[in-house]
């Protein structure tokens, strides 16, 4: 490995400039030794274990001119539905949505994203609690449907 040793500003410019230029890359990463490699990559998924992290997309918006999904009912959803079927953690974060309906019309409505993460060997354990939620969300708010996206994750608590 080349070691540098910079003494002066001047100096530090210099071998930036060298650096960025010899490395093809952003200086930051070569000087402070970040810079991902495949080694470091096949060592950055080999932390925590085997999870599925899974997001479901919910809308707000409703047919038929009914009045949106407000904040509160949705939070109560959360509190009485989904929280007793995930109690050690969720992450919800807010959006804005866009989706074509089942007449072709786009719609646009404000969204939230929930996150559960649950280890691998607990997917089909909560699939039938994930599939409760969507399915009781939709029927509670006439709606058409709740995304789902199911994603393999290494993590770490």
């Amino acid at each position: 490995m080349l070691h540098i040793r910079v003494s002066t500003p001047a100096a530090a410019a210099l071998v930036a400039v060298v650096l960025l230029f010899a490395a093809g890359g952003p200086v930051s990463e070569v000087a402070y030794g970040t810079a991902v490699t495949p080694a470091s990559q096949a060592q950055t998924t080999t932390h925590g274990s085997p999870y599925v992290a899974t997001h479901l997309y919910f809308g707000t918006g409703r047919h038929n001119g009914e009045p949106p999904i407000t904040d509160d009912q949705f939070m109560k959803f959360v509190a009485d539905v989904i929280t007793p079927r995930f109690p050690a953690g969720l992450t919800i974060q807010e959006g804005r949505g866009q989706w074509r309906d089942k007449t072709g019309s786009i719609n646009r409505e404000n969204s939230y994203e929930l996150t559960v993460l649950y280890p691998s060997r607990e997917a089909r354990t909560h699939d039938p609690d994930i599939e409760y939620i969507r399915n009781l969300y939709c029927s509670m708010y006439g709606l058409e449907s709740v995304g789902r996206a199911d994603v393999k994750a290494q993590a770490d608590f």
